[in-house]
């Protein structure tokens, strides 16, 4: 019998299923993607494609449950994000960082390039809470009730999110006032009404009180550690109980990053940040031997916490707390996999399971160590990386999909359904912290005819106030736009003071202030007058009219200001 084009056999390889058995020589037999076979001395159809791997160890692709892809990062772009997994054996990948209005062009973008499976994360916090603080309500949906709760789960099922994060604990990892927590009740709720629409619930949740609030409030699974003391055998039992697993995130905690300068461990924050790791390894370990679920995840993205190299260093961070190579590899497949009911469709070499593998040097499950010697990687049976595999695709080696072309109207504020003209969804960008500008934007009657959009605000109680609306030039504001054909943008404005017309690209921002009175003033803007602005890095790149994506319009005020104003018909010319 012929085999179909895509049949491959890896033969030779001592195989780690992932399953907690011990590795063996076996042949593995892949099809349409799928394992088909693992056994030897196989049968293999005529025309099977075959990769000799005697000598090499043969293992489930490997899981990072948290990272972010965000611009900050290392890399900072997504084909480079998703190379730098393949690259170290990473084949399912969560990402904690995006919009939902961005998952389908995001998905559409991933499916061009080589890149490891992504699931997103949507994200709830409370008002004023860890990732709220600079998120708008687009990218982070602040709750502080049950019914809050509820209501957000229900706005967020049309996006399809494969699963929700929520913020539930303390400001910035448990080392500030404890200002904006989210209570039981509200979690619960969160829990459940997850649970009803089949998505898995993991929580930011670093310090013990708060790890035992979600254990009681349902959540599936804690996605960093518990640092502030050590836990209890009776704190064990309970979330050993609950069934909720934990994702110790070893890797953006650790105090001492590799190849970095000696820290002075006289600083007493310092020596906080040692003692507090010490605190994440001993609970990992100690929750692992009373049978919690530890999964592999690295908050990758954060400062000092690279992608895909972060994921090796948690495999050794783990071994470090006590685990065995054996134990972290299977945490970082079938346990993973496991923690997002995954389990079904990959994360062990078995039969009708994806066949995500990959073949590295030297034996893992003695020394972890040997994780690092990645020869080839395959995705969904096909060799992506590595020796033999093909040259990635052109779109890996871009920073962003191709530009695209825009109609000349923006936004008129007259489509029923509330998105911009463009068809994409308004952001409310005000500024970001703890105490941040409250600000309402809606669509109004226009006097004369028609509606325009309404922005009102109470400006925080600090300097530099700013409340803003931007309006993605795509949906998501993931593909770039190329304004060449355009020579300048014209919008109306009613509201007298100072404004800034600001543009958002991958490459910088570029701005001009403008005024405005108490009626309605038509104002036009040449890309000529603009001006770059500034950023950490330098005074910013000069206007190319390519690489962009938000027009954004704000106004700066007083603190305690309110203002109010309205925008209409915003459009290149």
């Amino acid at each position: 019998m012929a085999a179909p084009q895509d049949t491959l056999a890896i033969v030779g390889a001592t195989v780690f299923d992932g399953t907690g058995a011990e590795p063996r020589k076996a042949d593995v037999l892949i099809e349409n993607g799928r394992i088909l076979q693992v056994g030897t001395n196989l049968r293999f159809p005529t025309g099977t494609r075959k990769i000799a791997a005697k000598g090499a160890a043969l293992l489930p692709g490997l899981f990072d449950l948290h990272s972010h892809w965000t611009p900050s990062g290392v890399p900072a772009t997504t084909p480079q994000i998703a190379t730098e997994y393949l690259k170290n054996g990473v084949t399912s990948v969560s990402d904690f960082h995006e919009q939902p209005e961005s998952y389908l062009p995001r998905r559409e973008w991933l499916a061009q390039i080589a890149s490891p499976h992504v699931a997103f994360a949507a994200r709830i916090s409370t008002p004023g809470g860890h990732g709220a603080d600079w998120g708008d309500q687009a990218t982070t949906i602040w709750i502080n009730t049950p019914e809050a709760a509820r209501a957000a789960v229900k706005s967020l099922l049309p996006y399809k999110p494969d699963f929700i994060k929520a913020f539930a604990d303390g400001w910035r990892y448990g080392t500030a006032a404890d200002n904006t927590s989210m209570d039981e009740a509200t979690l619960a709720a969160l829990s459940s009404a997850a649970h009803a629409n089949g998505l898995e619930v993991l929580t930011h949740t670093v310090t013990v009180d708060r790890g035992v609030t979600a254990a009681r409030a349902g959540v599936d699974s804690l996605a960093h550690s518990m640092q502030d003391r050590r836990l209890d055998a009776d704190t064990i039992a309970l979330i050993r109980k609950s069934g909720m697993a934990v994702i110790p995130t070893l890797a953006v905690y650790e105090p001492q990053k590799p190849g970095s300068a000696p820290r002075d461990r006289s600083d007493p924050k310092v020596a906080q940040s040692f003692a507090k790791f010490d605190n994440a390894l001993f609970n990992a370990k100690a929750l692992f031997d009373a049978g919690v679920p530890i999964g592999v995840g690295t908050d990758a993205g954060m400062p000092g916490t690279p992608h895909g190299a972060s994921t090796i260093r948690e495999l050794e961070l783990l071994v470090r707390a006590g685990l065995s190579p054996a134990q972290v590899l299977t945490a970082a497949t079938s346990v993973s996999a496991r923690i997002l009911h995954l389990d079904e469709d990959r994360g062990t070499i078995a039969p009708g399971k994806r066949a995500d593998l990959i073949l590295v040097g030297g034996k893992p499950w003695n020394d972890i160590a040997d994780i690092r010697k990645v020869d080839r990687v395959f995705v969904d049976g096909k060799l992506v990386l590595g020796r033999g595999a093909p040259a990635l695709p052109s779109g890996n080696q871009s920073d962003r999909l191709p530009s695209a072309q825009v109609a000349s109207l923006v936004d008129d504020f007259e489509r029923p359904d509330g998105r911009s003209s463009l068809d994409t969804l308004r952001l409310e960008t005000g500024d970001g912290g703890l105490d941040r500008t409250v600000e309402i934007s809606q669509i109004v009657p226009r006097d004369g005819g028609g509606h325009a959009l309404l922005v009102s605000a109470r400006m925080a109680q600090k300097a530099e106030a700013y409340a803003g609306v931007a309006i993605p030039l795509t949906r998501g504001s993931v593909r770039p736009v190329d304004l060449h054909r355009y020579t300048g943008i014209r919008f109306a404005v009613k509201g007298a003071g100072s404004y800034s017309l600001q543009f958002n690209g991958l490459d910088g921002r570029w701005s001009r202030d403008f005024g405005a009175g108490e009626g309605w003033t038509s104002i036009d803007v040449p890309f000529s007058d603009l001006k770059a602005v500034p950023s950490r890095k330098g005074p910013g790149p000069a206007w190319t009219g390519d690489g962009i994506v938000q027009v954004e319009l704000g106004a700066q005020r007083a603190p305690g200001e309110r203002i109010a104003f309205e925008i209409d018909d915003i459009r290149f010319y």
